[in-house]
């Protein structure tokens, strides 16, 4: 059995980032998928550490909050950097990504409860400046031409990665002002084990959230 498994509800959410990450790195896993309404029972909530999922195993590891599986992740394969320095950047790059999520997570509610097109529009005269910032890091990495921080790849990327990803399914086209990360997307996307994995039927019929339904 594979040491990994993966308790979530049936969307991207949180989790699509350790599935791109995992399948990147060769790695097979289990998914225990919750419903809705069995999430709504509560048994499971009540068992949670801090009532929340994702709920991650590795082997006799349980980890809770994202952010902590992801650090565990980066640790596990080699995936946080070359030093201590580069480490410091992934860990900034990761909380600049987790505060435009929560951003986008409060504009999709307001998205899904009928204020769709003065949402939408003021989010996208909005993002140039939330992606600018990426957008300067990969300028001052080899003029853009490699990843987020350093020159492997981080699991900042994979992130910033289903980020973008999940943007191009809510906004189609918005890269087209981004170069850099357009580029960039292209690149990771073209990684073979990962290209399989997002070109899977599981990726692709995927939502990006349960609660929403989007």
């Amino acid at each position: 059995m594979p040491p990994y498994t993966i308790v979530y509800f049936p969307s991207r959410g949180r989790c699509e980032v350790m599935r791109m990450l995992l399948a990147d790195q060769g790695q097979s896993w289990m998914e225990e998928v919750v419903t809705m309404d069995a999430w709504g029972q509560g048994t499971l909530k009540a068992s949670c550490l801090f009532g929340q999922l994702p709920k991650f195993q590795d082997g006799d590891l349980t980890l809770y909050q994202s952010n902590a599986i992801l650090r565990h992740l980066g640790r596990t394969f080699g995936l946080y950097g070359k030093d201590q320095q580069e480490a410091a950047l992934v860990d900034m790059v990761n909380d600049g990504l987790e505060d435009l999520i929560r951003h986008i997570g409060q504009v999709l509610r307001n998205y899904v409860c009928r204020l769709q097109e003065e949402g939408k529009a003021q989010y996208l005269k909005e993002l140039p400046g939330h992606l600018k910032p990426f957008e300067t890091l990969l300028a001052q990495n080899k003029g853009g031409q490699s990843f987020i921080v350093g020159d492997q790849i981080s699991f900042a990327d994979y992130r910033l990665l289903d980020l973008l990803l999940n943007h191009e399914l809510l906004f189609p086209g918005y890269l087209n002002d981004f170069p850099l990360l357009s580029a960039y997307v292209a690149r990771l996307r073209a990684r073979p084990k990962l290209k399989a994995f997002l070109d899977s039927p599981e990726h692709v019929n995927r939502p990006i959230s349960a609660r929403l339904k989007i």
